[in-house]
């Protein structure tokens, strides 16, 4: 090989190097939507805005406290659905239409992370994972109301009975 070539070899591979942890960078983590469910308990989803890069079809969905899975579950290839935005999959999977697995109680004043991963399904260029943070807060009358942790309610913004400690990311 000719000095030139190599010079010319050494140039392009560099190039193509440098592209690689862009590319890698630029991959989307979408906006996850944390609910109170119909049993008043927590339900998952997209948020609205992140619909509008695309439906994405449900693959896997795992919560977290300080990086210890306390629930997850996952669909088979051909069990997914379009995830759009108001679909809501309970904790816990306790829906008839979804596969019941075992999900540890949740703590009121704790910190979650929740981590939708997503399939790609022609539907636009939806993000292939969904995150969000949230919390259980006790109510006056006993119960427990939940909280989505947005990146601004840091500290003192945090709503009443939501833990300061940030969970670890899985």
């Amino acid at each position: 090989m000719s000095s030139i070539s190599r010079v010319t070899f050494a140039i392009l591979l560099g190039g193509a190097c440098a592209w690689l942890p862009a590319a890698r960078a630029g991959a989307r983590v979408g906006e996850a939507d944390v609910r109170e469910g119909p049993g008043g308990g927590p339900c998952f989803g997209i948020a609205p805005r992140a619909e509008e890069f695309g439906t994405p079809d449900f693959g896997a969905i795992v919560v977290t406290d300080g990086g210890h899975p306390v629930w997850k579950m996952a669909l088979p290839k051909e069990r997914t659905f379009a995830l759009a935005a108001g679909t809501c999959v309970p904790y816990g999977g306790r829906s008839p239409a979804l596969p019941r697995t075992p999900a540890a109680p949740l703590a009121p004043g704790r910190v979650y992370l929740l981590r939708i991963d997503a399939r790609p399904s022609g539907h636009g260029h939806a993000a292939a994972v969904y995150e969000a943070r949230f919390c259980l807060a006790r109510r006056a009358d006993g119960g427990n109301a939940v909280h989505q942790l947005h990146n601004g309610e840091r500290g003192g913004k945090r709503p009443p009975g939501c833990a300061a400690a940030q969970p670890a990311h899985p």
